[in-house]
């Protein structure tokens, strides 16, 4: 019996300056999006008998290649220039990356997504590999009007997706187009699932004003226009504050909408640049509600961190919103793009037994976060990892 460890690799994104044991030349280096669903499968597998995971991570900014334990793990962050990525077809990558891996070895890959180039990456390394979609670029340039690097990024995802052979979907809506589109790919249901802080979140809601988040990148593909201006409607029905958490914000974009909205709106807005998981874990606690009206998503973070805290969640029928959000029970959803039925849904939870003192249903609550576990999710990945390389189970310690 082989009983060496089972050896996997993730490449080729990872938020590696939010972790609280990185060397310091890392932490220093500019935050961008947190992904809690790969911190939290990190924290997860250090847990894991007989499973070393490796995170290959590409950064400009670095002054030299930078590799480094936290507890299991191992983290090979590899300098790389800027502007010379996506221009090569992440051939560059594909070099360090290889370079890297001969080094480690891997039995498998596991290639987060195909915006960055990590699928294209690994459909050229001699390695077995799964393919999670993050992001959904074909599906979304149906819906939306896409810049120039979003374009590529769609063409990346096509040829990708070609070559694999095994990948997985964070929600029903992903998985099913996957098997519609791409039906000689073995296609693997494997929620991406926050971490386990947001279980903690200690829920103190206040309503006097109602209190409305928002968490992501503020911009049309979001609904951030639809959010500012169904809440100018309201603002003369309810008294609320909005809380704007974007890790991107354009800046015409809301200079337009600044525009078309009124001055009393904005009194009641706070937007907030970026935001440490502590201070969403805050603002999480006190809101009263999420709002969420997205035109096109696979399965949004920050709804799942919200419906596992146990904040009721106003959201679009898009992607896996459906899958998370139970209407009447831990929030309503509305058809996407639909402003009528975005405003008259946040009127309906404001009127809302539970939801208006910022409270969900036991059950529902209890349902969700177990299907968000991110034991369940490191457990969908494992037995993937295992099939790929041919092994026997790596149990939980």
């Amino acid at each position: 019996m082989d009983t060496r460890p089972l050896t996997v690799a993730w490449c080729s994104y990872f938020p590696v300056e939010w972790l609280p044991d990185a060397p310091e030349v890392i932490r220093r280096l500019p935050r961008r999006h947190p992904a809690s669903w790969l911190q939290a499968g990190v924290e997860e597998f250090k847990q894991r008998e007989n499973l070393k995971l490796h995170v290959i991570e590409l950064r400009k900014g670095l002054r030299e290649d930078v590799t480094f334990d936290s507890g299991r793990v191992t983290f090979h962050c590899l300098k790389v220039p800027g502007g010379l990525r996506a221009p090569t077809l992440f051939w560059l990558d594909t070099f360090l990356i290889r370079r890297r891996l001969q080094q480690v070895r891997p039995d498998a890959i596991h290639a987060w997504g195909s915006e960055k180039g990590a699928a294209l990456v690994a459909s050229r390394l001699p390695y077995p590999y799964l393919v999670s979609l993050q992001g959904l670029m074909q599906y979304f340039s149906e819906l939306l009007d896409l810049k120039t690097y979003e374009r590529a990024a769609a063409w990346f995802e096509r040829v990708s997706l070609r070559r694999a052979r095994v990948a997985s979907g964070e929600s029903t809506f992903v998985v099913n187009w996957l098997r519609q589109h791409y039906p000689h790919l073995e296609v693997h249901h494997v929620e991406h699932t926050p971490t386990w802080t947001f279980y903690g979140v200690k829920r103190e809601p206040e309503t006097r004003p109602i209190q409305f988040l928002f968490i992501g990148s503020i911009g049309y593909r979001k609904g951030t226009d639809l959010l500012l201006l169904a809440l100018d409607r309201l603002r003369k029905e309810l008294d609320f504050r909005l809380t704007l958490i974007g890790f991107s914000a354009d800046a015409e974009f809301l200079g337009r909408l600044k525009s078309q909205t009124s001055s009393e709106l904005w009194e009641r807005v706070n937007l907030l640049r970026t935001a440490p998981t502590s201070q969403v874990l805050e603002h999480m606690g006190r809101a009263t509600m999420v709002l969420f009206p997205t035109r096109a998503d696979t399965g949004p973070v920050a709804v799942k961190e919200a419906v596992i805290a146990g904040v009721p969640v106003i959201g679009s029928a898009m992607g896996g919103i459906p899958d998370y959000v139970a209407p009447g029970k831990n929030g309503l959803i509305f058809p996407p793009g639909d402003l009528e039925g975005f405003t008259d849904a946040i009127r309906q939870a404001c009127a809302h037994p539970l939801f208006s003192r910022g409270q969900v249903d036991p059950a529902a609550l209890a349902d969700v976060r177990e299907r968000l576990s991110p034991r369940r999710m490191a457990d969908g990945f494992l037995q993937i990892y295992q099939r790929l390389a041919k092994r026997p189970e790596a149990r939980a310690s």
